[in-house]
């Protein structure tokens, strides 16, 4: 399971899709402005949500 973690206090968070329990995977989407967002993805393509934030920054996954 994808862990994210704040690079600032150390607070982590783990998810899973709500549909079929699949841990959500790391990601990222590229706007139409050239912006890339991190995002957190169902592997099983339920969706995709912005990832997590803390501290006013988002937190980041390894991926593997």
């Amino acid at each position: 399971m994808a862990t994210y973690e704040c690079k600032i206090c150390g607070m982590g968070v783990n998810a899973t899709c709500a549909k079929c329990d699949a841990p959500l995977v790391d990601g990222s989407i590229t706007l139409d402005d050239g912006t890339v967002v991190q995002v957190s993805e169902c592997p099983n393509g339920h969706g995709k949500i912005k990832s997590p934030m803390c501290c006013g920054e988002d937190m980041t996954c390894s991926i593997d």
